[in-house]
């Protein structure tokens, strides 16, 4: 039997288990690749506004919408906030630059994208924003994460986003929310992979009704064009042996049972192709399912390696963020 397509998430909303992730999508082809993954049957798109992808991402949909292959109410968009954004007073305005690049009246998910806050940098400065300020230095800011949730429980209110959630928070953090969140985050996306699993953030996330989405599926193949040393070193879980015996013996191929392994785990996904026959293998992974021996082989695998570790791209203050993120 088809497994449930969508997650309920705790705001009573619906969210597609497999969706299409925006980021390192170039902005030539950005608006395309949205479109042909709407004619393809995705639903979920996952921006933020660090990708600098937004206006792109947003004139896809327009195109898709304006050619009746979806209405709006029919996809599920989100974006994120970034780091120098957390002040208080300037959550709602980024929001609605982020809206206005999309060309939307709301997202259906918005996302606190890390736990830090960084110095605020003026969109009119330098946009889409980094981890550096308009010095090139990494300078904390001062808002709390309490600060920055209450600004996002705002914009629930005032209907700019219907769900709110967090990204890259460990379960101590998530902990620590719930002590004040008058809006509990509905949804919690992590890196996420056979070689990180994170099983303790997963469970207790779920536990507390926190649907997860898993970005990096395919664990080091996002991290390879980066240059980045520790990917390369690794070996590819496309290739990895248990992966492709597995897939064999399914009739799959591996990046499906990598994904399926987070899907039956009812963990979402957001992987990302432009290549047609890709993009539809990525969607169709809810109509079969690992066996208990699979999953078991599977989870030999975790080797606790993170790649998305602010420490590649950054240092200084990211010192001690890198061990508070999930």
């Amino acid at each position: 039997m088809p497994s449930a397509t969508t997650i309920k998430l705790n705001s009573g909303h619906e969210m597609p288990l497999v969706g299409f992730g925006l980021w390192k999508v170039n902005n030539d082809t950005c608006a395309d690749q949205v479109y042909n993954a709407i004619k393809a049957g995705y639903r979920l798109f996952d921006g933020a506004c660090d990708y600098g992808n937004e206006v792109e991402s947003g004139q896809g949909v327009a195109r898709a919408i304006k050619d009746g292959l979806v209405k709006r109410s029919d996809l599920f968009l989100v974006s994120k906030l970034w780091n120098s954004f957390h002040d208080g007073p300037r959550v709602a305005p980024i929001c609605k630059k982020q809206l206005q690049d999309w060309g939307i009246d709301y997202f259906d998910l918005y996302i606190m994208h890390f736990p830090i806050a960084l110095k605020y940098v003026d969109p009119e400065v330098r946009y889409p924003p980094g981890f550096t300020d308009e010095n090139g230095k990494v300078t904390p800011g001062k808002a709390s994460i309490q600060e920055t949730w209450t600004a996002m429980e705002d914009l629930v209110e005032k209907g700019l986003c219907r769900s709110i959630g967090v990204s890259n928070f460990r379960a101590v953090l998530l902990m620590d929310l719930l002590r004040y969140a008058k809006v509990k985050p509905a949804a919690l996306q992590i890196e996420h992979h056979p070689y990180l699993m994170q099983e303790s953030v997963v469970k207790y996330a779920q536990d507390e009704g926190i649907a997860v989405t898993a970005y990096s599926s395919f664990g080091p193949q996002s991290f390879l064009e980066m240059d980045m040393q520790q990917a390369k070193d690794a070996p590819l879980l496309l290739e990895h042996p248990a992966i492709k015996k597995i897939a064999e013996k399914h009739g799959k191929t591996p990046a499906q049972v990598l994904l399926r392994w987070a899907t039956q785990r009812n963990v979402a996904v957001i992987p990302k192709s432009n290549n047609k026959d890709r993009l539809a293998q990525n969607l169709d992974v809810l109509n079969f399912d690992l066996k208990d021996e699979d999953m078991k082989e599977i989870k030999g695998i975790d080797k606790g390696l993170r790649f998305n570790d602010p420490l590649n791209v950054s240092h200084g203050l990211l010192l001690l963020v890198r061990d508070n993120l999930g």
